[in-house]
């Protein structure tokens, strides 16, 4: 492409926090209808990328232009006037107001009495005709699909005549259909003369979709390419610096139940959360549930981590009724659980890693003695799971918010993996690490199942589900679909399953 179809340009830029330098001289261009790749593993620099070229955060050094003209910095709204739109991995919808109403939003002056609904409603269909983006402009946002939803998103960009549009992790969580349709979506868009950046970690989505790659290591441009020349191997390598190999499932034969769920229902805060669900969890072997966000995954969670009872039906643990379950109780019977939150449910962002680390069990023995705290024996257990499964950013002693993602998600997953837990509740164990992290939590997961763990792993992740499962569930509406084994999946068909299209006599 030549530089006169560049369209946003960074050149040099360099954001330090303290010692530690984000972004290293980092230059990239962008030209008119490109699909560009940025990829990187957690803490390469990739957001903060993202937020200078947004005017959340001020470069030390280098600057940002679009369409030919100089980004002032530290100025969000001077982006949106440049013609640069950002959609974001958690929407920012308001439910209760229509598709027009969110879109409108932000965009007219709070002096009018009325808006120009006409005019709008016009403009919208015109956009939505144009890219391909049909949505109901009178539709309840609370009542749409997370499809339609992101659908929204973007047209909420356009709406303010975006030509450049970010979109970061924009199929975390969308089903395997949803994802290639919005794929198919962009290709389209950049055709007519869009032109995107995408952020992702899932590799065969970037070759598929993108026409170039850049990756950053380190807070540094280590390399470019174009998709059509490169593979899933070679930019994992590039990513980490160091080839990656993903682990492999072995077939073994399963053990006794260890946990049962027969026609569960659970009401919390006045809503039915799970109904009649069903599944049988045995020991060596991993039962995934695969469902598109916001499907009763949170709830069955809480139901087989002790923080929700069952209103109906039966719940076993062990061969024994649950009647009074409680988080630790769970604990105490041997569950560990990596959260599906890990900021807001697995770990206290002021509390160092050493008391996040013994967080769980700190009533134990092990770690408390007439209610005083063993500080010596808990800073001993987060050293053996920093040393084991190669937690990164700080000792014992540092600050968990200190750590990236992914450090903080191994973090999580040793606290319970190093008691040898007899079953591991993993919900969305890997949302959102790079390929390294990936591949390091699998084989943790994986070196549990081997050694007789019953792992019930909750992902919205088709390839996770693939590797490391060995049977399958779909939940959607709080419902559980009949189990199929892995033999008989695909990422089709778990789609289908995903979007509540299963058949009752397949078990």
């Amino acid at each position: 492409m030549s530089e006169a179809e560049v369209v946003l340009s960074l050149e040099g830029i360099t954001k330090r926090f303290g010692p530690l330098v984000a972004n290293d001289a980092v230059t990239l261009d962008l030209h008119r209808g490109e699909l560009l790749a940025l990829l990187g593993e957690n803490g390469a620099g990739k957001t903060t990328l993202m937020n200078i070229l947004f005017g959340h955060y001020t470069a030390d050094s280098g600057r940002v232009s679009a369409f030919g003209r100089p980004l002032p910095s530290g100025q969000p709204r001077a982006a949106i006037e440049a013609g640069i739109g950002m959609v974001h991995q958690h929407f920012a919808l308001a439910g209760n107001l229509s598709v027009l109403e969110n879109i409108v939003a932000g965009t007219e002056s709070l002096l009018r009495l009325r808006s120009d609904r006409r005019k709008a409603r016009a403009k919208l269909a015109a956009i939505a005709e144009r890219f391909g983006l049909g949505v109901d402009p009178d539709a309840r946002v609370g009542a749409l699909s997370v499809g339609e939803r992101q659908r929204v998103e973007i047209l909420k960009s356009l709406y303010r005549d975006a030509r450049i549009l970010i979109l970061d992790e924009p199929t975390a969580v969308l089903t395997h259909q949803e994802a290639e349709k919005l794929y198919g979506t962009l290709r389209a868009m950049a055709a007519k003369g869009l032109s995107l950046i995408f952020i992702s970690h899932k590799l065969h989505e970037v070759l598929a979709a993108a026409d170039r790659v850049v990756v950053l290591r380190g807070g540094k441009v280590v390399a470019e390419r174009r998709a059509a020349a490169t593979s899933k191997d070679e930019l994992a390598e590039l990513m980490i610096g160091r080839r990656v190999a993903r682990p492999v499932r072995d077939a073994q034969t399963p053990g006794p139940v260890v946990m049962r769920a027969a026609a569960v229902d659970v009401v919390a805060g006045g809503a039915r959360r799970l109904s009649d669900i069903s599944f049988a969890l045995r020991a060596g072997e991993t039962l995934g549930i695969v469902g598109v966000a916001g499907n009763g995954q949170a709830a069955l969670g809480d139901l087989v981590s002790g923080l929700s009872p069952p209103t109906a039906g039966r719940l076993e643990l062990f061969g024994q009724a649950v009647t009074r379950p409680s988080p630790r109780r769970f604990v105490a019977a041997g569950i560990g659980r990596i959260p599906e939150d890990r900021n807001a449910n697995g770990a206290v962002a002021e509390m160092s890693v050493w008391e996040n680390a013994v967080l769980e069990r700190i009533r134990s023995p092990r770690f408390s003695v007439a209610g005083l705290v063993r500080r010596g024996a808990g800073r001993a257990f987060a050293q053996a799971i920093i040393a084991r499964f190669d937690v990164r950013g700080g000792g014992p002693d540092t600050p968990i918010r200190l750590l990236s993602g992914g450090n903080m998600q191994k973090l999580i997953l040793g606290r319970s993996l190093e008691t040898a837990p007899r079953i591991l509740i993993a919900a969305q164990p890997t949302r959102g690490l790079d390929e390294g992290a990936v591949a390091a939590i699998h084989a943790e997961i994986l070196a549990a199942r081997r050694g007789g763990t019953a792992v019930l792993l909750i992902s919205e992740d088709l390839d996770e589900i693939l590797a490391l499962a060995d049977r399958v569930q779909a939940i959607v509406k709080g419902r559980l679909s009949p189990d199929i084994p892995i033999a008989a999946a695909s990422p089709r068909r778990l789609g289908l399953m995903m979007a509540g299209e299963w058949t009752e006599e397949v078990r």
